[in-house]
């Protein structure tokens, strides 16, 4: 398998040196080509892509941000890829605020994400402490060895597609007045044919946040298949993630963020995580605003569940609507166009 190395040069040639290394040393039993002019991305469909930033000091690269305007500009770009990112920076900031960014735009042209499809290296390479010490290497060795299982899951990725697939809806909403929910209950009946699916709701106190337990407890419980706090997050919804095929993340702009309950779920799925990954099970999301921001939660989603828990990002995985009143979504110009489509994309996904 052979993989495009997509690498924006940085505008101070210094900033790549860390990164040469780091890379290269990498791709040596790995048939790879190396874009630095980033006018050159036509006819890389259906490829593996390795997404390599360096961002220098203050996480500014010009040709980045030429790469990101013929994303935006071209959602068909990469239709049928699958990518992966490392993001090289000088500075502990704006390594991670890029790579959603990047994330996000990758995933609206079309490509599927790995799941933890991202690398990071922070000016102190102090994010690799933990692994560092669970290896038994330096810090530097620790990022070399993530580049290297990062290069790895990318080109032995081989998307799990069943039958019956099931799918699994989580929402903290009220039907009657959600416009998140009665999208959701619409693209549930083009998916009743295909896919089995299983409801849950998380609202009225029915899960509390993690309250961030030591290390070693939340791994015991983990091993157990258990969480110290209990309740409704180890007796329904974590046997309902290991039982799904994908996660449908049903989540209206709050403030911009994601609400409350689904951001307990989140936090709350770290003991699961812990004994389990996910990167066999596909991530989807309906997103509505009042008024505007829904890439800001769809960067959220991506973050904590794609590269922080493991899900895989298929393309164009999230469904982003702008509704205030209630009962506005669905009147919406070409609202239904919009549902077909998405519905087609999960069942290509999940059915083949």
């Amino acid at each position: 398998m052979s993989v495009t190395v997509i690498y924006p040069r940085p505008d101070d040639p210094a900033d790549m040196k860390r990164l040469d290394k780091v890379l290269y040393g990498q791709l040596f039993d790995v048939e790879y080509q190396t874009i630095h002019d980033m006018s050159a991305l036509d006819g890389l469909r259906g490829q593996q892509l390795l997404f390599a930033v360096p961002l220098g000091r203050y996480g500014i690269n010009s040709e980045y941000s030429r790469l990101l305007l013929t994303l935006r500009s071209h959602p068909d770009l990469f239709e049928g890829c699958t990518s992966a990112i490392i993001i090289d920076g000088e500075s502990e900031f704006f390594t991670k605020s890029i790579a959603t960014e990047l994330a996000f735009a990758v995933n609206n042209a079309g490509s599927a994400l790995i799941g933890r499809p991202l690398v990071e290296g922070t000016g102190s390479l102090v994010n690799y402490r933990i692994q560092a010490k669970v290896m038994g290497v330096d810090l530097k060795g620790a990022y070399i060895a993530a580049v290297r299982d990062l290069v790895v899951r990318l080109i032995r990725l081989k998307p799990v597609r069943k039958e019956h697939p099931k799918l699994l809806v989580l929402h903290a909403s009220n039907h009657r007045t959600s416009n998140t929910l009665q999208l959701w209950d619409k693209l549930s009946e083009k998916l009743s044919d295909a896919v089995e699916i299983k409801e849950l709701c998380l609202r009225n106190g029915t899960i509390s946040d993690c309250a961030g337990c030591p290390y070693t407890m939340c791994l015991h419980f983990g091993e157990k298949g258990r969480c110290f706090y209990g309740g409704v997050m180890q007796e329904e919804v974590w046997p309902a993630v290991m039982e799904c095929d994908g996660l449908m993340m049903l989540c209206p702009n709050y403030n911009d963020a994601l609400s409350a309950n689904l951001s307990a779920f989140i936090n709350r799925l770290t003991g699961l995580f812990r004994q389990h990954r996910f990167y066999e099970k596909a991530l989807f999301s309906i997103i509505v605003s009042g008024y505007s921001g829904g890439d800001i939660v769809a960067r959220q989603v991506i973050s904590a569940l794609n590269m922080n828990k493991s899900f895989y990002l298929p393309p164009h995985f999230a469904m982003l609507e702008t509704a205030n009143d209630p009962g506005e979504a669905l009147t919406l110009p070409g609202i239904d166009d919009r549902l077909d489509q998405f519905a087609l994309e999960i069942k290509k996904v999940m059915c083949g």
